[in-house]
């Protein structure tokens, strides 16, 4: 297992299968950016699956324990039910998740449980289907993203959903959300609105605070802490204590937690990023597509390219002058 000067270990490995999407979100893809004549990568600029099982097996021996599959959108990758069973499998990775919009979730909830997934997070902004419409841009009503959810409780697919709360946007959706998920018995994830990407017109203005969130909560239910002192989580997590319900909050902006970073990230175009607001990352594919390369020398320099890390983006964010031009989220997920 990896340590580097400052103690962040690595356990997790997110794995962005393709650029493409579906859908809009609250953080990346604007449509007059991302419209229908933007140059996608082309499928042979993606990483083969065979390039990621050497991957994988590789992140394994620096201490990787969990993989997400991520995107732009994951479900649009062919062939990701094969892959999903073969990190099962053949890797033994210990936890499999994958980040999706949900609107081809429905039909494959039943193999992606079969083939040894462990969790599927969903994103979800909005309940009020005006709202989500104007998110996503497409018009697009939450009831899909809502029966892919059932669809996949019927099969006893664990869920999760994420929500990302902006300013002037979607902060009036916080409580339906919260007692919609709350009833429904599944772990909702309340985000603070980041400066992912180049194109979201992210402004501090922006920001609907995780205090704020918290506050509009506590106005309704009584609810209490689960272990806020752990290192081992990203979201503050607190129960209903009238329920088994719980909600997270994800505080990358008021409150960073940099230092314990221990994820890791390989884009859609094969770079490995240590930090989501990262402006350039290790050409992976370059690496294995070489002639030169050799597989012995894989564990050295992604053993290096960690330990060197010195990124935290977040904890500087008030005090950085200059905006950097970062990674696209459609590149490299969430």
């Amino acid at each position: 297992m990896i340590n580097d000067k400052i103690g962040r270990r690595l356990t997790d490995l997110r794995i962005s299968l393709t650029d493409q999407c579906n859908l809009r979100c609250a953080y990346c893809m604007p449509k007059e950016i991302f419209g229908p004549n933007y140059p996608f990568l082309k499928r042979n600029e993606w990483l083969h699956f065979e390039e990621l099982d050497v991957l994988v097996k590789t992140f394994l021996h620096l201490g990787v324990k969990k993989i997400r599959l991520t995107g732009g959108e994951p479900l649009l990758r062919p062939g990701i039910v094969n892959f999903v069973e073969r990190l099962k499998d053949h890797h033994n990775v210990e936890e499999i998740t994958l980040t999706t919009n949900a609107l081809r979730l429905a039909k494959e909830v039943q193999a992606l449980k079969a083939a040894g997934l462990s969790r599927v997070t969903v994103s979800l902004d909005a309940l009020d289907p005006k709202i989500l419409g104007e998110i996503n841009g497409r018009g697009k009503s939450p009831d899909i993203v809502l029966n892919a959810i059932d669809a996949a409780l019927n099969v006893g697919l664990s869920i999760k959903v994420n929500m990302v709360v902006q300013k002037g946007v979607n902060e009036g959706e916080v409580l339906p959300m919260a007692r919609y998920f709350k009833d429904l018995g599944v772990p909702l994830r309340f985000i603070e609105y980041m400066d992912v990407g180049n194109h979201n017109g992210w402004k501090m203005a922006k920001v609907f605070s995780a205090d704020e969130i918290l506050k509009e909560i506590q106005a309704e239910f009584e609810i209490e802490p689960i272990d806020l002192s752990s290192s081992a989580e990203v979201a503050k997590r607190y129960r209903y204590k009238d329920h088994t319900s719980e909600f997270g909050l994800i505080t990358s902006v008021t409150q960073p937690f940099c230092g314990g970073c221990t994820r890791a990230r390989i884009s859609a175009d094969g770079k490995l990023y240590t930090c989501l607001f990262a402006s350039t990352g290790l050409d992976l594919r370059k690496i294995l597509r070489s002639e030169k390369y050799h597989k012995d020398q894989l564990l050295s320099i992604l053993s290096k390219h960690w330990g060197h890390r010195d990124d935290r983006y977040s904890e500087l964010r008030a005090v950085t002058k200059n905006a950097q031009e970062k990674v696209e989220m459609s590149y490299i997920g969430g």
